[in-house]
């Protein structure tokens, strides 16, 4: 019954309400300092991948996955990266296809339920024969990536993996779609449609002639540029049909490591059916840890030498023995 009960997070008291956790957390978090270093990555289908490293010289690795419109330059990831670093682990930020600072080459790019892509930078790295513990930490949508990923390959996921976390996940993606179209949130909505859209309109000489371009460029929420353009150029009949087949709380029930799902309550872009406390009852691995506050990819936390509480929470969660 891996329901954590979890630890007393007490946010500053001026910002204990959902959208300030998100939006401070978004928008005026001092950048964590850390030191990278990028290495492109070809891919097999001709395009390529860009992953940020900050090596320690140790056997053991975190990859940590962005979310929506991010990249391995968000604090949140940074974040992640240096409290590893300073526990004695090396860190390596994925960006997802188009999420570097340079469009990629090909029509496709990324989306919530898009596994090969980690899968193939995890085998290039596990055959390099330089680590002997991976953890897999994702935000967001790249928390439904990761978590889908552990789920879809249940006890055939690699031996060297041995933990996965997401944060703030919405692990439904149709009833979190739901969620994010609100009013309360139509400003988060907006921010992140104007930059789907510009990235997927500046390809359009590599788009296929199907696409309709004039339906990207007019959507106004989730499911009709999901409709007009993710589901489409990514091989999916329609939206509904990208949300049921991507959505990682299908999968939850066939992890098996340990995995830590960090949902706050008050998180204004997740639906009901992204806290599955019965599935997580019911799984020796799927830990559930739901704290009342924190927002969306929040936690913002004053007394942790300027790391968050979530960044705490993983560090204590990857050096826990299981």
């Amino acid at each position: 019954m891996p329901i954590v009960d979890s630890p007393l997070f007490k946010p500053p008291l001026l910002l204990r309400n959902y959208h300030l956790q998100t939006g401070y957390a978004g928008l005026f978090r001092p950048i964590p300092e850390v030191d990278y270093k990028r290495e492109r990555v070809n891919t097999p289908d001709g395009d390529f991948l860009d992953l940020d490293w900050s090596k320690m010289g140790a056997r053991k690795l975190v990859m940590v996955l962005h979310g929506l419109e991010g990249s391995a330059d968000r604090p949140y990831v940074r974040g992640i990266v240096k409290i590893m670093n300073e526990s004695g682990w090396d860190g390596v930020g994925l960006n997802f296809r188009g999420c570097s600072g340079e469009a990629n080459l090909m029509s496709r790019a990324y989306h919530s339920g898009e596994t090969d892509d980690l899968d193939w930078v995890l085998s290039r790295i596990i055959a390099s024969g330089a680590y002997d513990e991976i953890a897999i930490v994702g935000f967001s949508l790249g928390g439904n990536v990761a978590l889908k990923y552990v789920g879809e390959r249940g006890e055939k996921v690699h031996p060297m993996i041995k933990k996965a976390v997401g944060i703030s996940v919405p692990v439904d993606l149709e009833s979190s779609c739901i969620e994010i179209s609100k009013l309360e949130n139509r400003i988060y909505q907006h921010r992140f449609l104007v930059t789907l859209k510009e990235k997927t309109l500046a390809k359009k000489h590599l788009l296929p002639k199907h696409i309709d371009l004039e339906a990207v460029a007019k959507s106004r929420d989730f499911p009709q540029f999901d409709g007009a353009a993710t589901a489409p150029i990514h091989g999916f009949s329609s939206a509904d049909d990208y949300y049921s087949r991507s959505s990682s709380l299908q999968f939850l029930s066939d992890i098996k490591i340990p995995t830590l799902l960090l949902n706050a309550v008050d998180d204004s872009f997740l639906s009901k059916t992204c806290y599955p406390y019965e599935l997580a009852k019911q799984s020796p691995f799927l830990f559930l840890e739901t704290p009342k506050h924190g927002g969306h990819v929040g936690f913002v936390y004053f007394k942790g030498n300027g790391f968050y509480w979530s960044e705490l929470r993983v560090k204590a969660f990857l050096s826990e023995d299981s």
